[in-house]
């Protein structure tokens, strides 16, 4: 897991694919954190991608740093503790930039579970993770 993590943090950008009705949706995301043995995501409720995850918390994570490229599948859950959120936000520095706070009703965090991550380049073999 913590593999992954570095990976992510590395990238600074990854992209989650969601479901819309019978649509993929794609989009960047830059907060990760590995927190109390868990991978968290942050996202605002107000966001359609919230909405989507609520509905279906199946997602579909790539990355790619020039080089290497990981795929992810996973179920996201929510978290609504503060410590948690509060967490996200502290090792996120763009978070911070962004004025994003542990407190109110926007911001969100959701930890992935029953993950499959596959790292791969043209130079190696795919090495898969589960957790």
């Amino acid at each position: 897991m913590e593999e992954v993590y570095e990976f992510l943090k590395k990238c600074r950008m990854f992209f989650i694919a969601t479901i819309d009705g019978d649509q993929p949706q794609v989009r960047p995301f830059s907060a990760i954190d590995l927190y109390e043995g868990h991978l968290y995501i942050q996202t605002g409720y107000p966001k359609k991608v919230s909405k989507q995850i609520a509905r279906n918390p199946h997602v579909a994570i790539c990355a790619f740093d020039g080089n290497s490229w990981l795929r992810i599948s996973t179920t996201l859950v929510e978290d609504k503790r503060l410590e948690a959120k509060q967490h996200v936000i502290d090792t996120n520095e763009e978070l911070q930039k962004r004025g994003y706070t542990a407190e109110g009703d926007y911001t969100e965090v959701l930890y992935m579970t029953n993950t499959t991550a596959t790292f791969a380049s043209h130079d190696s073999e795919p090495k898969t993770l589960t957790f």
